[in-house]
């Protein structure tokens, strides 16, 4: 694809991009073997396995979790009121969009606790091997500790596009918004009124500003990363878009991780 280009001219070291639908790559560019940490990119794939998890009984999503009054449906929402980083409350449940990390890692030992299984094999079994995910694995906390390939992610954008590890109601359930209507803050893009977010994927819906770009549709869903690192799936044209990259996200990325998405959406839309 001649969109994917763009990315060369990126000021960093290494940049790799995928265009996926749900038959399978439309184009790519870069190395797709390189292993990269995806910092909270890999909330995505925690939350399809707390999404397996509920599917297969372990744990239910309106089972108590987290702080007093908080469920599992909560902590994959960021509406539990945990604090970012730490497993304080700052809000009671429901009451705002706030995102945490740490929300992840008490759902992560809630399966651990429920199965007997370490949660990155949990992890490992039912979503990275099905899907032929043999570079990525959870080697630090379940917010954000997950490194990947291009070719891996790709596996896993197909995955969105046309589930088969979980039943197409679920995850249709999952990128629908939940507890609607909170305010909150997306890390980078500032108070987002309000700020949509589905069963641990954050959805675009009218954010402005956003990472996605402005020809995505509302109801597109991913997430970022603080590595460099992004992966979203909009449902209307039936595409997904990975990119990884060795620079932390800043300022340098807000412009050009819109215009990548643009350009990709509008090539897709011309043939």
């Amino acid at each position: 694809m001649e969109s994917l280009a763009l990315i060369e001219e990126w000021p960093v070291d290494f940049a790799a991009a995928a265009v996926v639908s749900d038959d399978g790559m439309v184009g790519s560019v870069g190395d797709p073997d390189r292993v990269v940490p995806l910092a909270s990119v890999t909330k995505l794939l925690v939350a399809y396995g707390v999404l397996l998890a509920v599917e297969e009984g372990a744990i239910a999503l309106d089972q108590p979790a987290g702080p007093p009054g908080a469920t599992v449906r909560h902590l994959l929402s960021h509406a539990s009121g945990l604090a970012f980083g730490e497993r304080n409350s700052v809000a009671e449940p429901g009451a705002k969009r706030i995102y945490s990390s740490a929300g992840f890692e008490v759902l992560a030992e809630l399966i651990e606790n429920e199965t007997n299984i370490r949660f990155a094999d949990y992890l490992s079994e039912g979503v990275l091997a099905p899907l032929g995910m043999e570079s990525t694995r959870l080697a630090g906390p379940a917010g954000h500790g997950a490194e990947s390939t291009l070719a891996d992610l790709s596996a896993f954008a197909g995955e969105l596009l046309a589930p088969r590890l979980l039943a197409s109601e679920t995850l249709s359930a999952a990128t629908q918004v939940v507890f609607p209507e909170l305010d909150g803050i997306v890390p980078g893009y500032g108070m987002q009124r309000p700020c949509d977010w589905g069963l641990g994927f954050e959805l675009r819906g009218a954010k402005r500003p956003h990472w996605t770009g402005s020809r995505n549709t509302s109801a597109t869903f991913g997430h970022f990363g603080q590595s460099g690192t992004f992966l979203w799936a909009d449902p209307q044209p039936r595409i997904s878009l990975i990119v990884l990259t060795n620079r932390d996200f800043g300022d340098w990325a807000k412009p050009r991780w819109p215009e990548l998405s643009d350009a990709v959406v509008e090539e897709i839309a011309k043939k």
